[in-house]
C-alpha cells in the first residue's frame, strides 16, 4: 500500500492510463487533453527558474561558508565523479542507441489537434540567467560573508522545496498521463516502448559499471581494499531502492560504511552525510543516458557533441544543488535540458517520467558510491596529516 501512494506508483498509474485513453479517444476530446497538457507544462516551465536560483544558490552558500581543505576535496570529488560518470553515459549513449533500432518520431503518425485555447504563462528569466544569477549570487555572499542574504536564500529555498512538493509533483503524474495520452494517441508511444525497457536495463548496468570505477580508483588512491568497504553496503542499496531517498537512506548508509575497518570514522561521520546530498552520480548518468534515448525517438535525432559536454558540464553542478525529493536531479535540471538540448514540452514530460520510475537504482548507485568517495577521503587525509579533530561535520 505504501507503494501506491509514491510518486513512481502514481506516475506509473498515470502512463499506464494515459496509453490506455490515448488509444480510444476520439479527436474532440484530445483537443481537451492537448489543451490541458499545455497548460500544465506553462506552469511547470514557469517554476523552472525558480528551482534553479532557489538550489544552486543556497547550495554555494551552505559549502563555501564551511570552506576547509577537506570540504573542497569532497565538493571536488563529487562533482569529477558525477561529470566523468556522464561522460561514461554519453559515450555509451552514441555507440549503443544508434543500435536500438529506434523508428522515426514522425512515420505514421496522426497530427493532434491544436490547444482550445493559449494560456501563456512566460518565466521570470532565461533559463541560462537563473544559473548565472545563482552562482554569482551564491559566491557574493560566500565571499563578503552575507549572512543576511545567505539565510534569505536558504528561506528561499526551503519555499521553493514546498513549492515543488504541493505543487509540482502532485501536478506531474496529470501531467505525464497527459503527454502519454497524446503520444499513444499519435502512435508514437506504442512502438517505443520496447526501447525505454531495454534503455533501463542498460542504465542498471552502467551503473554497477561505474562502481566498478569508483571502487576501483578508490582502492589505488588510498592503498586500501574498496572490496572491503562495498561487501557492507548491501544493506543500504536495498533501503535506497526501497525509499528512493538518499537521505532517508543516511542512517543505514552510516553504519555500514562504519562497519568497514578500512574507513576511518571521522571521515564516514564527515563524509557520508555531506556525499549523501552532493554525489548523484547514479542520478547524473541514467539522466544523460535518457536525454539521448529521448531526442532519438521524439526527434529523430541525437543531441550533437558540443551541446551535451556543456549539458554533462552544467549537470554535475545541478545534481550539487538538486531538491532532495524523488526525480530531484532531472527535476532541478529541467532547464538544461530546455535550455541547452533544446527539448519541448513532450521531452520534458518522457524525461520526467522514465527518470522517476527509475529513481530508485540510480539512488541506490549514488549511496554505494558514497562509500568510494569516502574511501578517497581516508586516504586524502592520511596523505595530508589531517587529524580527527580537525574535521568538523557539515549538514546540508
Amino acid at each position: 500500500m505504501k507503494f501506491l501512494k509514491s510518486l513512481p506508483a502514481r506516475l506509473l498509474l498515470g502512463i499506464l492510463l494515459g496509453i490506455a485513453l490515448g488509444l480510444v479517444l476520439p479527436r474532440e476530446v484530445m483537443e481537451v487533453v492537448v489543451t490541458l497538457k499545455y497548460i500544465l507544462g506553462q506552469i511547470i516551465t514557469f517554476c523552472v527558474p525558480l528551482i534553479i536560483i532557489g538550489f544552486i544558490a543556497p547550495s554555494i552558500t551552505k559549502l563555501g561558508g564551511s570552506a576547509t581543505r577537506l570540504l573542497g576535496a569532497a565538493v571536488a570529488l563529487a562533482y569529477v565523479s558525477s561529470i566523468l560518470a556522464a561522460f561514461l553515459s554519453m559515450g555509451a549513449g552514441y555507440t549503443i542507441i544508434p543500435h536500438l533500432h529506434i523508428a522515426d518520431a514522425v512515420e505514421g503518425l496522426r497530427e493532434l489537434p491544436g490547444v482550445a485555447f493559449q494560456l501563456d504563462i512566460p518565466q521570470i528569466m532565461p533559463v541560462m540567467s537563473a544559473l548565472v544569477l545563482s552562482l554569482l549570487l551564491g559566491l557574493a555572499a560566500v565571499w563578503t560573508k552575507a549572512r543576511s542574504l545567505s539565510a534569505l536564500l536558504m528561506e528561499f529555498q526551503a519555499m521553493v522545496l514546498e513549492m515543488v512538493k504541493r505543487v509540482i509533483i502532485p501536478l506531474l503524474p496529470f501531467y505525464i498521463a497527459a503527454t502519454f495520452c497524446t503520444l499513444a494517441w499519435e502512435g508514437s508511444i506504442t512502438r517505443q516502448l520496447p526501447v525505454f525497457l531495454a534503455v533501463i536495463l542498460i542504465v542498471m548496468v552502467g551503473h554497477y559499471l561505474w562502481l566498478a570505477i569508483l571502487y576501483g580508483a578508490a582502492s589505488i588512491y588510498s592503498g586500501r581494499s574498496g572490496l572491503e568497504v562495498l561487501r557492507h553496503y548491501g544493506p543500504a542499496y536495498l533501503t535506497a531502492v526501497g525509499t528512493m531517498s538518499s537521505a532517508a537512506t543516511l542512517a543505514v548508509a552510516l553504519d555500514c560504511a562504519h562497519q568497514s575497518k578500512n574507513l576511518r570514522s571521522d571521515m564516514v561521520d564527515f563524509g557520508i552525510p555531506l556525499f549523501a546530498n552532493i554525489h548523484l552520480c547514479g542520478s547524473v548518468l541514467t539522466e544523460v543516458f535518457f536525454v539521448m534515448t529521448v531526442s532519438q525517438v521524439l526527434y529523430g535525432t541525437l543531441p550533437g557533441v558540443g551541446p551535451m559536454v556543456l549539458f554533462c558540464l552544467l549537470l554535475g553542478i545541478f545534481a550539487i544543488g538538486a531538491p532532495g525529493v524523488p526525480g530531484g536531479t532531472v527535476m532541478a535540471s529541467l532547464g538544461l535540458i530546455s535550455g541547452v538540448l533544446l527539448f519541448g514540452d513532450e521531452g520534458l514530460a518522457l524525461m520526467l517520467a522514465v527518470f522517476a520510475l527509475q529513481d530508485s537504482f540510480g539512488t541506490a548507485c549514488n549511496v554505494t558510491g558514497d562509500g568510494a568517495l569516502t574511501l578517497m577521503l581516508t586516504g586524502y587525509a592520511e596523505k595530508h596529516h589531517i587529524r580527527a579533530e580537525n574535521v568538523q561535520n557539515v549538514e546540508l
